[in-house]
């Protein structure tokens, strides 16, 4: 078009020109990473589906956060992998959209497990007698589902909004897509968008953290009345689950919030760091932290190399 604006024209991902020179430094270490995050999640996900036992909520919680994990990973790693061998630093503007749509429901179904797990937790120590009845097997698993698709719906609305845009920017300061690094680009008004994505900041992420705020709130309270020995073991578990979604939220928060706050102005370099972590750290962490830390998960993992050692 002449006015500048464009519909199929490709993006240009600046973040891939900030990490070119490094490449052959990163395609290793991102590919040992993917992989470990692949075998790792795909291990625990594999035990809970065939272990009855583990049938239970807190490990079909992990074993969706695993799944989300792969699910969020390879929206992110494949393609930079490719793009850091190639050389390429474009994408088209479908791709982008869709990859946008990848990463927002990565994102939002992350701190939607981690709201579910705090709460089982919540349940567990708060309300033991109750909690068979209040956390069952069948209520997670539907509560996953109806969530996700709810989640699935709301975000698509967020890129159908950004797709019916003209576009006269073409620059990405990532080295993937997500929806605002896209509308931003747009040459008319934009304030649809930013509604609505402003309003599914603060009543999704808002509702999600605020049952994890309560939830970890009143363990602590929980935590403080018992001995040394089990409140220090308490206290560590707590604090190993706080910190890992504090990672993820923390890099969640900047990639919702970066481009609203127009008086900050950060290198490519800054957008690439900060935003990168929510995709390295809690898919590999997650099965750690979440998996092998927890006893009656370990056990079932490490069973069969015990068989073929006693055969």
């Amino acid at each position: 078009m002449e006015n500048g604006s464009t519909i199929r024209k490709d993006l240009e991902l600046l973040g891939l020109k900030e990490i070119e020179g490094l490449k052959y430094f990163y395609c290793p270490l991102l590919s040992v990473i993917y992989l470990g995050i692949l075998i790792m999640s795909i291990v625990i996900v594999f035990v809970v589906l065939t272990n009855p036992i583990l049938h239970e909520p807190m490990y079909i919680l992990i074993c969706n956060l695993a799944l989300n994990g792969i699910f969020g990973s390879s929206a992110f790693f494949p393609k930079l992998l490719m793009d850091l061998l190639t050389s390429t630093k474009t994408i088209s503007r479908d791709g982008c959209l869709a990859q946008a749509w990848f990463v927002n429901v990565y994102a939002y179904l992350e701190i939607m497990t981690f709201a579910g797990m705090a709460y089982d937790r919540f349940l567990a120590v708060c309300h033991p007698l109750q909690y068979a009845i209040l956390m069952t097997s069948a209520k997670v698993i539907k509560a996953l589902i109806n969530c996700s698709l709810v989640l699935f719906i709301l975000l698509l609305v967020s890129i159908l909004l950004t797709m019916r845009l003209p576009l006269c920017g073409t620059q990405i300061k990532n080295v993937f897509c997500d929806n605002m690094s896209i509308f931003i680009l747009a040459c008319t008004d934009t304030t649809v968008n930013n509604i609505y994505g402003i309003i599914m900041i603060i009543v999704l992420t808002g509702f999600f953290t605020s049952i994890i705020v309560f939830s970890y709130a009143h363990i602590y309270i929980v935590c403080l009345r018992l001995s040394k020995e089990s409140r220090q073991k308490a206290m560590h578990t707590l604090g190993t689950h706080l910190i890992n979604f504090s990672l993820f939220f923390l890099g969640f928060m900047f990639m919702a919030i970066r481009h609203r706050l127009g008086t900050i102005n950060l290198p490519v370099s800054g957008h690439v760091g900060l935003s990168m972590p929510s995709f390295l750290i809690p898919p590999l962490m997650n099965p750690l932290v979440f998996g092998v830390r927890t006893e009656a998960l370990k056990s079932k993992m490490v069973l069969p190399f015990k068989m073929k050692k006693i055969k």
